[in-house]
């Protein structure tokens, strides 16, 4: 079975079996490693999926970085000091232009405004962009009026790595090639290489490129039977609608 916390711990030591350094996101900002891995993690939904990734990558001595949404299902301030305790960091999964139905005055304070409350729990540099999928409107657009650096904000994935160097994997979509039914998270890249399964990155972590950034969505992945599931079911269900009535527009 794939998206289990079984195979992903089985990828992550493939991955450190490879000598590859795991930055936080502000350190490979700051000063990339030649050979190196960003764990980026969306917690989008059951922050104690995210917490039990944190603790697997703490027992191991790697860190990641875990982007927060300012919503009740995602906001766990327990949980979100948990992991910055751990080692890891945190950061904004900012959506302000979905939630204020693209009001760019009121996108701007609503960023700044869950910013700060962010930064009560946690030290936050960086942030990402949530893509809100059925929103028809695009957070990172806030940037075209406003700049985040005014907020002390180092970088955002989207703005701030050249992904033609560094490989970009990610699991929306509950599938490493879920570029075809993904709405916004898409990058330019050079890389034509792609997987399908996780068993697929393990049997080729001995020949991945030098950086990589991959992005996890800890909601997805579990060894509860049920629960692994209702997710499959429900992202497969997810996956035609933004492919139909999304993407293809």
């Amino acid at each position: 079975m794939d998206f289990t916390v079984k195979k992903y711990k089985d990828l992550l030591q493939s991955l450190i079996n490879q000598d590859y350094s795991f930055q936080t996101f502000e350190e490979f900002i700051n000063k990339p490693n030649k050979r190196a891995i960003v764990l980026r993690h969306d917690v989008d939904l059951l922050p104690q999926n995210s917490l039990e990734f944190a603790k697997i990558q703490a027992d191991k001595g790697v860190k990641g970085t875990y982007y927060f949404r300012a919503v009740p299902q995602s906001w766990d301030e327990d949980i979100i000091k948990q992991i910055a305790s751990l080692g890891h960091e945190i950061g904004y999964h900012y959506e302000c232009l979905t939630t204020c139905n693209g009001d760019l005055k009121k996108g701007i304070e609503d960023f700044g405004k869950n910013l700060k409350a962010l930064r009560e729990l946690a030290t936050v540099t960086t942030i990402c962009m949530h893509g809100s999928p059925m929103s028809k409107y695009d957070s990172k657009d806030l940037w075209k009026t406003y700049n985040y650096k005014d907020f002390e904000i180092i970088a955002e994935p989207y703005f701030d790595v050249d992904f033609e160097q560094v490989y970009y994997i990610t699991d929306t979509g509950r599938r490493w090639d879920g570029h075809a039914v993904s709405v916004r998270d898409k990058v330019q890249t050079s890389f034509n290489r792609t997987f399908h399964t996780t068993s697929e990155i393990i049997e080729a972590s001995d020949s991945l490129p030098d950086q990589l950034m991959f992005t996890f969505h800890p909601q997805r992945w579990s060894d509860n039977k049920m629960l692994w599931t209702k997710e499959l079911v429900l992202q497969n269900m997810k996956n035609l609608v933004k492919k139909y009535f999304f993407v293809s527009k």
